[in-house]
């Protein structure tokens, strides 16, 4: 990944929404798994993180039941001590980073984490599509989701 990428996915916000617009669909999103696997071979999430040290996914209900039976507390007393209610009225995490966030960039809930995070940064679903302002705010902070625009941008060219 090139050095200066965030200076460019800023830089390239323009760019990448006119892409988003005007981009035929249905194509695009069959191009997402392969630009998806391609981008991933090169991204070392745990190298990374910034997903996890700036931002919350949403934790909702069936994510809430599963994490509190892992960790064996009253699905209360994991909201009260780990979420808060955004602007939305979603549960998100009270700081950030996220608590389960170890020193090593490793998560200590992983094979229970939020479908949130088994999801992001959504580079081989129609959510990268269909939720725009998600993509480009991504791609300001994710370099898979910034990859990915820049492929699809090479291929417009």
């Amino acid at each position: 990944m090139e050095h200066n990428w965030q200076k460019k996915a800023i830089d390239n916000q323009k760019q990448y929404k006119q892409l988003l617009q005007k981009a035929d669909k249905n194509a695009v999103l069959k191009r997402l798994p392969v630009l998806h696997d391609e981008v991933f071979s090169k991204v070392d999430c745990l190298k990374c993180a910034a997903c996890c040290k700036n931002y919350s996914p949403r934790f909702k209900t069936p994510d809430i039941k599963r994490i509190s039976k892992h960790m064996k507390v009253k699905e209360s007393v994991f909201i009260d001590t780990y979420l808060a209610l955004d602007e939305e009225g979603d549960y998100v995490v009270k700081q950030s980073p996220c608590p389960f966030l170890g020193s090593d960039n490793f998560c200590s809930i992983y094979d229970v984490r939020p479908s949130d995070c088994s999801r992001f940064p959504y580079t081989n679903e129609d959510v990268f599509i269909k939720r725009q302002q998600l993509t480009l705010k991504n791609a300001t902070f994710c370099p898979a989701v910034f990859g990915v625009l820049e492929k699809l941008l090479e291929n417009k060219k």
